[in-house]
């Protein structure tokens, strides 16, 4: 569901370590957007030396890369816009925490895109923003997902006020759909949970403890997404450094809310499953409980019956085989109809006993 990658322990700093697919270099997508009020522009970008074009401009630039196989091409992105060989580094080894730093010339953010695919799997990638004067670069891991198509589509369609805004802007858009696709995927493991509840109280199973194991897991990892996410919105809320103008700060408080609603869904769903856990072994325990409590009746029914099979079953004749009568034997060893007697003196024992069984409701 989420991977990391990191460095080799021991390498050196701002070392830049291609992602391999299948065991091999993939070169990444690169498309960018160019926009304001009025003028609107998107396309493929295939050679980094082609953005020199798009440099010092009074539009905003959106340039995304889809895809980390390319060391080079990160490597010129950095020389043209400035980018620190360290934040270069923070891009490749996908295990970040999310963070923010501030620099004089542009913002870099880390974040982690939570999003499903077409098998409806849970899925995560690292998400990273270069903001600077005019230009937003973003970089993910994969190409084939993201959750940014909403904001293409109110900038190709000049949809709100997107469009007349900068690149602080952009970001916050950005940043809001990231936040915002942590919704349907927590809703997704809620009903889902629910459906588990009502499952545990009918009929609980091992493998519902596996599935519990996995949603507590899956939580667990969200949390570590949305608890320092909090903290990068709340930090660009209060950036002071001129990079955040004060009509994009009044969003960011909105976007705040949203990462303390999040995390209130997560603890939640945690503790539910938590719960859910403890709820299994109680099902189990009373389900326990109730197969022990009919067995005892059942024993606790035999018990006498067994006695008395097991007196008659001692076969101490009532006389020797010439005759001689002896005393204190078992009179009834020759006792005409003596079987049908007996068991039917067993079965009037079973059903008093149900009886009394029942109306002390131990059944």
């Amino acid at each position: 569901m989420f991977t990391k990658r990191r460095n080799s322990p021991g390498s050196p700093p701002a070392t830049l370590s291609p992602h391999l697919v299948d065991g091999q270099v993939r070169k990444p997508a690169i498309q960018i957007i160019e926009y304001d009020g009025e003028h609107f522009e998107e396309r493929e970008i295939h050679d980094m030396n082609e953005l020199a074009a798009h440099l010092d401009n009074p539009f905003v630039t959106w340039i995304n890369i889809d895809g980390l196989g390319d060391v080079e091409a990160l490597k010129l992105l950095g020389e043209k816009f400035h980018l620190h060989p360290l934040a270069l580094e923070d891009v490749l080894n996908t295990g970040q925490r999310p963070k923010i730093e501030i620099g004089p010339d542009y913002l870099f953010i880390v974040a982690q895109m939570v999003y499903q695919n077409r098998e409806a799997t849970i899925c995560g990638e690292q998400i990273s923003l270069f903001m600077g004067k005019n230009f937003l670069i973003t970089v993910q891991e994969e190409g084939e997902y993201d959750v940014f198509e909403p904001v293409r589509g109110r900038i190709r369609g000049g949809r709100g006020t997107i469009r007349n805004l900068k690149e602080d802007y952009l970001t916050y858009a950005l940043m809001d759909s990231i936040i915002d696709h942590f919704y349907p995927v927590l809703e997704e493991i809620g009903s889902k949970i629910e459906i588990l509840e009502d499952e545990l109280l009918e009929r609980p199973s091992r493998t519902m403890v596996q599935t519990l194991h996995e949603y507590k897991r899956s939580l667990t990892q969200m949390r570590r997404f949305v608890w320092p996410l909090r903290d990068v919105v709340n930090s660009l809320l209060h950036e002071s450094s001129g990079h955040i103008t004060q009509s994009t700060q009044v969003y960011l408080r909105d976007c705040y809310d949203h990462t303390v609603q999040l995390m209130d869904l997560v603890e939640t769903y945690k503790e539910i499953t938590a719960g859910l856990m403890e709820l299994y072994h109680s099902s189990v325990g009373l389900r326990t409980n109730e197969v022990m409590r009919v067995l005892t009746v059942i024993t606790s029914i035999f018990i006498p019956l067994t006695f008395i099979v097991g007196i008659y079953g001692m076969n101490f004749a009532p006389a020797t085989p010439d005759g001689k009568a002896l005393p204190l034997n078992m009179p009834e060893l020759y006792q005409p109809h003596g079987y049908i007697g007996l068991m039917a003196i067993m079965a009037v024992i079973a059903v008093v006993q149900l009886i009394v069984f029942r109306k002390m409701k131990w059944l």
